[in-house]
């Protein structure tokens, strides 16, 4: 064969591996076979010395690099000094800048963190992989991500993450050797906030980084300039009045060690680094006080910087976005870039070549999934900027990149709408990928703890009119989370009186109800925070936020009725995965009695979320309860095996620590069972009727020492509590226990 022939045999074996899906690219063995059909064969065989051979993916030649992505959670490209020097001074970052080529009109596709890290990681656009919001979506194992195809090559591969939005659960650790997500202090409660400052995640990552001897791909997320903005000291004081500000100085001081390091080991000379953020912040520019709900350059315009050892540093103004990474990282590389991928490689423009105006596709669609609002689409194609809503803008934005200038009313729109479904067209995936997915309870509680309130799966009509659009219905949200806000002041019946005369006015914002309604139950006015949810639910039937406050409060009144009531007679598409819902109500069939129709109920809450701690501790407790009434040996079973679920999930569970002493003690394993208790009373106060189990448990082993102690215990929280003759008995048992052996 000829030696052409051979060089297109070889490129064969790249289109075969190239058009393989993921998962069986991503087998070793059938990569191998493959391999294998085409050596064994004669023609191959004869390959001649001085052609292109494929190269072992374990291979390293000397002219191969490492990568560092940098990824800045909620970062404005104008909040760095080299963009911009009016607002913070940022001189680590700068002289990354300053070795590097600085892209000045660079853009997210998405407003949120997931959805842009997956844009950027996987090369495509939402309307490609399916995730367009940070809550209830993630990436499927069938797409290639970066760190995978890189890992492919003989790359060690290490993720550092700064927060919840980035859990490992949602799909990005594909790829990666090490996905560092512990977000939580040791001995954090479960439900604590799930974010950690960059100082942490820089350490980390420098720990991993320090141990690798070949080559490497490491990505740093850093969070903190996401809100709240609460950077540490000196940068709190510094920059008192500008607090977005000082975590965007922090970050930087803390990027300053990692550069150092790479400094002073020379990795510059072997690695290229690519820095970026996710989206930008609005800090109230269009009346958004973050971001995720408009798609103004406030949030998408992002700042953009990729450096290459002995590449003329310099400035780009042509447009680029997120998916335009993953093929200016093949091509750098000089690694084969996979075929779907939906951006172009920024090397011709590195090197000063020109190209092309695009047309780039961005959506902002947390409104629309969260809270039904009609969405948010449109493209950018260098000039103008088309955004697609019930009611249109369009901007110029040579003249107008601040966006002030709405000129939609002076056009005909009709072509920007076809170019808009002609990019959408060329986006979206023939495969109709769906990336929804159940969130469990605890992920929820960290994604609202950051900011990402709203209805987990909130109904969204077919057809959007002008009350729909986000123009007209954010502003009204704000308007009633100001009223709420006075709650921050100690004013809270100047938001009362502020949120009663907003609804009175308007209708159409469901958190007003149950602002209010938090705000009356705050002055002890339960009756009246229970009308306000009323007429909200009157207002909003489909209002799964109201529903659930108000479900709540009425739990803590008492009235398992009209829980039982209303639950049942209502039908949300979020019942189906939210926990609880079905575990309030479990609770309010387990207190007015209904054994059978409330296992059925935390049955359920564990089927959404087997992670869910309340629930298995009811359950466990039920069982527990109907084993003690029927000595039946099924319901022990399941009652030990739904406590100890609970703990395991839970380590600083004390109720369920208790009960799964008395489910022990009735198995009759005392060993255990006195752990357990042990366990109870280290963890809370509350259970102190342990102290007397282990006092009798002691007892009858013969510890009397052990048993006094608990005893004693039991006796100066509880013995002027007790009857008589629970005292003569108590009395008895430390008389006992202080006989002499």
């Amino acid at each position: 064969m000829t030696k052409e022939g051979d060089i297109k045999k070889t490129k064969i074996v790249f289109l075969i591996l190239n058009k393989l899906p993921g998962p069986m690219r991503r087998n070793r063995h059938v990569l191998y076979l493959i391999l294998s059909l085409f050596i064994l064969s004669s023609s191959f065989l004869s390959f001649p010395s001085e052609t292109i051979i494929l190269s072992s993916a374990n291979s390293v030649r000397e002219d191969k690099f490492n990568l560092l992505l940098i990824t800045i959670d909620t970062l404005r490209a104008d909040r760095l000094s080299c963009y911009s020097p009016a607002h913070v001074k940022t001189p680590n970052i700068d002289s990354l800048a300053s070795k590097g080529v600085l892209f000045t009109r660079a853009f997210a596709h998405t407003t949120t963190t997931l959805p842009s890290h997956t844009n950027i990681l996987l090369g495509t656009t939402p309307l490609f992989h399916g995730v367009h919001d940070n809550i209830n979506f993630n990436i499927k194992e069938k797409f290639l991500t970066l760190a995978e195809h890189l890992k492919e090559k003989g790359y060690s591969t290490g993720a550092f993450v700064g927060a919840s939005p980035l859990d490992s659960r949602f799909g990005l650790d594909q790829g990666f050797d090490v996905y560092d997500d512990d977000f939580l202090p040791v001995g954090a409660p479960k439900l604590t906030s799930g974010e950690r400052k960059g100082e942490i995640v820089v350490n980390n990552a420098l720990k991993w980084l320090k141990g690798q001897q070949g080559l490497w791909f490491l990505w740093i997320h850093l969070f903190d300039p996401h809100y709240p903005y609460e950077p540490p000291e000196p940068f709190l004081t510094q920059y008192r009045d500008k607090t977005y500000d000082g975590e965007v100085a922090y970050i930087d001081f803390i990027l300053g060690k990692l550069f150092q390091y790479i400094q002073v080991n020379k990795l510059f000379e072997k690695t290229k680094v690519i820095f970026t953020s996710d989206h930008g912040e609005s800090l109230g520019e269009h009346g958004e006080p973050t971001h995720g709900t408009f798609a103004y350059n406030s949030t998408l315009w992002i700042p953009l910087i990729i450096t290459i050892p002995k590449i003329k540093p310099n400035k780009v103004s042509q447009f680029v976005s997120h998916i335009d990474i993953f093929p200016t990282v093949c091509e750098a590389l000089g690694i084969e870039a996979p075929s779907f991928l939906q951006g172009v490689s920024l090397m011709p423009l590195i090197r000063g070549e020109n190209w092309p105006t695009r047309l780039l596709y961005f959506e902002s669609l947390e409104a629309y999934y969260n809270f039904g609002w009609a969405p948010l689409r449109g493209y950018i194609n260098g000039k103008e900027k088309f955004i697609d809503s019930p009611i249109p803008e369009l901007y110029e934005l040579s003249l107008d990149f601040g966006e002030n200038n709405n000129l939609a009313n002076d056009k005909n729109l009709g072509k920007y709408k076809e170019n808009l479904n002609k990019i959408t067209k060329r986006h979206s995936n023939p495969d109709k990928i769906n990336a929804r997915n159940k969130l469990d309870k605890n992920t929820l509680e960290k994604l609202r703890s950051l900011g990402y309130i709203g209805n987990p799966t909130a109904p969204k009509k077919e057809i959007f009119t002008e009350e729909d659009d986000v123009k007209t219905l954010f502003p009204l949200y704000n308007k009633a989370v100001d009223a709420y806000k006075h709650r921050e002041k100690g004013e809270i019946d100047k938001g009362i009186s502020l949120l009663e005369q907003f609804i009175n006015e308007e209708k159409r914002i469901d958190f007003a109800y149950v602002f209010l309604a938090k705000l009356y139950k705050e002055k002890g006015k339960n009756k009246e925070a229970l009308k306000a949810l009323q007429e909200g639910l009157e207002q909003h039937p489909i209002s799964y936020e109201i529903l659930s406050v108000y479900t709540e409060y009425l739990m803590e009144l008492d009235q398992y009725d009209i829980i039982i009531s209303i639950l049942t007679s209502r039908y949300f598409p979020q019942m189906e995965q939210d926990p609880e819902f079905w575990s309030m109500l479990g609770l309010a069939y387990l207190k007015k009695g209904n054994i059978e129709d409330s296992i059925m109920a935390f049955e359920k809450a564990v089927s959404v979320d087997d992670e869910y701690v309340d629930a298995l501790f009811n359950l466990g407790s039920i069982y527990l309860s109907i084993f003690l009434r029927t000595k039946g040996q099924n319901e022990l079973q399941k009652a030990l095996r739904n406590l100890k679920k609970a703990i395991e999930i839970d380590p600083s569970y004390a109720k369920a620590y208790n009960s799964l002493g008395v489910a022990y003690f009735q198995a009759g394993d005392w060993d255990n069972a006195i752990y357990c208790w042990e366990k109870t009373v280290q963890l809370s106060s509350e259970f102190e009727k342990a102290n007397y189990y282990l006092g009798l448990m002691y007892l009858s082993k013969g510890r009397k020492d052990k048993a006094l102690l608990f005893f004693e215990k039991y006796v100066a929280k509880f013995y002027n509590s007790l009857s008589i003759e629970e005292k003569n008995k108590l009395d008895a048992f430390i008389l006992k226990a202080k006989e002499k052996k």
